[in-house]
């Protein structure tokens, strides 16, 4: 039996109906990025109560924070940032969320990402240290333009920093935006650390994200492997199949539906149980 979970903010920016129409779909729990149109880390104190009212009153759980930690250059000023992730683990304890995604700092157009790989090291060490007196995990997302944009650079960071506070989650789209064929190319390198499935696919020739199944994203060879591998983690739905945001993008109540039902109909075709 999968979990499954999603960004719920490309509902809506009204966080009641994102609420529903996840509820409404039959998700139990939902990964949140922003509401009512703020980053989930600059809520105050009564938003973040508003906001567990919220999610009690329809029944849903928090799998993931979406924080924007580590979406910064790896050339802007680190020590307020890393202020940012402790808050984040304190928002993720305050929602009962196991996971808190970030990202490994985005390098300078033009400059070798090898050549910045110490400065990331050192930075995602000290953000996998922010949380190691929580129960939280920190999920790397393979993120377009950020020094773990590739499967090598991925293991890299994992096995580098090598704490029981971090691991990978797993995008496919983004894998393909950045030439890479994730099953083929990632999947066996990247397994033992892989903790948390984004699902969105997309194009190889041109990048556009697709539904789950409808791209280059070999969807369907993982979520095999995975099931075949005994895989029991969450799939939090990511569609990315409307107009663009500060946060990801607003897919709407029509588009999330429409990503939720191609990869259900992916699980239900491989006999494969969710709830």
């Amino acid at each position: 039996m999968w979990t499954l979970s999603g960004f719920i903010d490309e509902i809506s920016d009204d966080f009641s109906e994102q609420c529903k129409v996840a509820a409404g779909l039959g998700l139990r729990h939902v990964e949140v990025r922003s509401a009512w149109g703020i980053n989930i880390l600059d809520l105050d104190a009564a938003q973040l109560d508003t906001l567990r009212q919220t999610l009690a009153e329809y029944g849903l759980s928090v799998s993931s924070i979406g924080s924007p930690i580590g979406k910064i250059s790896i050339d802007d000023d680190f020590p307020p940032h890393l202020e940012r992730m402790r808050h984040a683990v304190e928002v993720a304890e305050l929602l009962e969320a196991p996971y808190i995604r970030l990202f490994s700092f985005f390098i300078p157009e033009g400059a070798d990402p090898d050549s910045r790989r110490d400065e990331v090291l050192s930075r995602t060490s000290a953000l996998a240290e922010a949380a190691a007196d929580s129960d939280v995990i920190l999920v790397h997302e393979n993120e377009k333009e950020i020094y773990g944009d590739i499967p090598r650079r991925c293991l890299d960071i994992v096995t580098s920093v090598d704490s029981p506070r971090l691991q990978l989650a797993w995008d496919p789209a983004n894998f393909v935006q950045v030439g890479v064929r994730p099953f083929t190319e990632g999947y066996s390198m990247l397994r033992p650390y892989v903790g948390y499935i984004q699902i969105k696919d997309a194009l190889l020739a041109d990048g556009t994200v697709v539904v789950a199944g409808a791209g280059d994203g070999e969807v369907v060879e993982t979520i095999r492997a995975l099931h075949a591998d005994g895989f029991d983690g969450f799939f939090s739905l990511e569609p990315h199949l409307g107009e663009y945001t500060a946060f990801g993008a607003l897919s709407g109540s029509e588009l999330f539906t429409k990503a939720w039902k191609a990869f259900t109909d992916i699980l239900n075709s491989e006999g494969i149980g969710y709830a």
